[in-house]
């Protein structure tokens, strides 16, 4: 066995000359990153599936999830403040818990996550496809288009940031582009007399005539379509001063999502009944049917692809850079650390991401499973945040940051806790399908521990690196 006095200095000078990433993202960049990342599979894909469980007021959920994602944002914000070389919901948990296992844990938990919604992005890509130019694909082909763009994703990440982040401004515009039209149609309806603007007020009801289940049914698949506002801070290392950018650009990000998902659901369900709009995977492109019947569909078909497409770029960027992250601290195996010399991108840890969406794709498939289990993830996650705030607040720092009120986030862990729950109704697959991928970092994580015991090797300190990103919808 190798004495651990030699192995120590050869790793770390072997780490030192690992490539470092680039640092291209400027606050526009970002802004545009963050409602790229926030817009996209959610509204497009879910929009249905949340009117089969709400009824007509599809907008309620979505209000309700914004709600309890700009909570659990002002804790982020506090955090990133506090902290300034923060880089996500693992540093912070380390902070305030200081258990190596239980940082791991939130980190690779966001991983899954990103990788969950950038599956369900594939299962929409092909769903679209296949309706928008009548292709009629079979199951088996759906899941073999989502097989090949997913693939067609890793080589845009293995390409490099700056090319992933180039491609992701151009879809942001191409997907806002879509939910603009559909917004456009609505408001146009709706001047013209077209459609039954009532129905907005329209509630499913459960036995005993209450609203309250199916509107918390709903609103935790509409969840993912808030997520992705707490991807942006742990691009850190490719981000140009992101201790004075993120902020402000985070909650700019998170109003015009908002204020776009309302307009959109409105739009949607004026037009479109809830038990219609509520059956198959491609709600919007029943909209424009509606609404703009002389619209050409097969445009907005390529909308809605390059839109859900998106969605998968960014996911698939965060998934592998945390992959990254958490090998250079030696909490996963080593060569899921190695950057490529030519292209500086991770290409190991792309590679192992890409793997996983390739099976959840091929054995999970259906677009509300995905989606749910990437918003249970992430609550779960952010009830932890929301508690390391509290933590935390007996960690002084020398210098002024932002401060939430304490019942902030007392409510974002309540609210997320409660969100999380088998009680709301959530599909149990959602559950096994988040062990079978937390079953699968711990194996990793036990592997690497039994490797640095065997080498004398240690997990170095938490840093920015390991910053966790969540999934983008």
């Amino acid at each position: 066995m190798a004495d651990a006095s030699i192995t120590k200095p050869v790793l770390a000078e072997a780490a030192q000359a690992e490539p470092s990433l680039h640092r291209v993202m400027g606050p526009w960049l970002l802004l545009l990153f963050i409602v790229g990342d926030i817009l996209g599979t959610g509204i497009y894909a879910l929009t249905g599936q949340v009117a089969k469980q709400v009824g007509g007021a599809v907008w309620m959920p979505f209000v309700v999830a914004f709600v309890v994602a700009l909570i659990t944002a002002f804790s982020y914000l506090e955090l990133v403040t506090k902290y300034p070389r923060a880089a996500g919901a693992a540093l912070y948990t380390h902070r305030a818990f200081g258990i190596h296992f239980v940082t791991f844990i939130v980190a690779f938990a966001v991983m899954c996550s990103g990788i969950t919604s950038a599956s369900t992005a594939s299962r929409a890509f092909a769903a679209n496809m296949s309706h928008a130019f009548d292709l009629k694909y079979t199951v088996f082909g759906i899941t073999m288009v989502g097989l090949v763009f997913m693939a067609a994703v890793a080589v845009i990440n293995f390409r490099g940031v700056g090319e992933s982040v180039k491609m992701n401004v151009l879809l942001t515009c191409v997907e806002l582009t879509g939910l603009l039209i559909i917004i456009f149609i609505g408001l146009c309806a709706i001047g013209a007399g077209q459609g039954d603007v009532s129905r907005v007020m329209e509630f499913k009801t459960v036995g005993d005539g209450g609203i309250f289940w199916p509107v918390i049914a709903a609103t935790t698949l509409a969840f993912f379509a808030m997520v992705g506002f707490e991807d942006s801070v742990n691009m850190a290392e490719e981000t140009k001063d992101p201790v004075n950018t993120f902020p402000k650009i985070l909650l700019i990000g998170l109003l015009i999502t908002g204020a776009i998902y309302v307009l959109v659901s409105i739009s949607a369900i004026t037009l479109v009944p809830p038990e219609e709009l509520g059956s198959g995977e491609t709600p919007l492109l029943k909209v424009v049917q509606a609404g703009a019947p002389n619209f050409p569909l097969g445009v907005f078909g390529f909308i809605t692809m390059f839109a859900v497409a998106n969605s998968a770029l960014i996911n698939m960027l965060m998934a592998s850079r945390l992959v990254y992250g958490m090998s250079r601290e030696r909490v996963l195996p080593a060569v899921l650390g190695k950057v490529h010399p030519t292209r500086r991108t991770p290409y190991i840890a792309i590679g192992f991401t890409t793997l996983l969406a390739f099976g959840l794709i091929t054995f999970v498939g259906e677009v509300p499973a995905l989606g749910g289990t990437t918003a249970l993830l992430l609550l779960c996650v952010f009830t932890v945040v929301n508690v390391a705030v509290l933590v935390l607040r007996k960690d002084p720092v020398g210098h002024k940051h932002f401060v939430t009120p304490t019942i902030v986030p007392v409510l974002g862990a309540i609210t997320c806790a409660f969100l999380a729950g088998p009680w709301t109704g959530r599909d149990p697959v959602q559950y096994k399908v988040a062990g079978v991928l937390l079953g699968i970092g711990v194996v990793l994580w036990v592997v690497t521990v039994y490797v640095n015991k065997a080498t004398g090797l240690k997990p170095e300190p938490i840093d920015e690196r390991i910053g966790t990103r969540g999934p983008v919808n």
